[in-house]
């Protein structure tokens, strides 16, 4: 299976924006966008309306990056989830009753959790009994 282009024209532009907004030269821009408001500050005598620019600008930008923030970010969990779905279902031993935690309510995640913790715990003093650095 080939990877395929995002069809939704706010899946591509969240991809694009994202890998973009993630890079050096983004966060270059965003420092000279500051130093040039922060020279500008004598020249209008730090007045509201200057001081509002960057209010207003930082304000914006900060809201409309959580959206795609979050769209790749659940992208990226989507996938990583069913990379380990197949990892589980593809080892022999594994319980295929993992397959798709992410999907489970609240309490029945802490029971599964509480069971593997417990066998973490016994193969912890299995090894410190037999004398082997954890």
């Amino acid at each position: 299976m080939k990877p395929t282009k995002p069809t939704s024209w706010f899946s591509h532009f969240a991809k694009k924006t994202a890998r973009a907004s993630g890079r050096p030269s983004a966060f270059g821009l965003a420092v000279a966008i500051i130093l040039i408001w922060s020279v500008t500050g004598p020249l209008f005598h730090f007045s509201d309306t200057w001081q509002l620019v960057i209010n207003t600008g930082t304000t914006i930008v900060t809201f409309l990056m959580v959206f795609l923030i979050q769209c790749t970010q659940n992208r990226d969990a989507e996938a990583v989830q069913v990379k380990l779905d197949e990892l589980i279902r593809s080892i022999d031993g594994a319980h295929n009753a993992l397959l798709d935690l992410e999907e489970l309510e609240e309490d029945e995640l802490d029971k599964i959790r509480a069971t593997y913790t417990h066998l973490a715990e016994e193969a912890r003093k299995e090894l410190l009994n037999r004398g082997v650095d954890a």
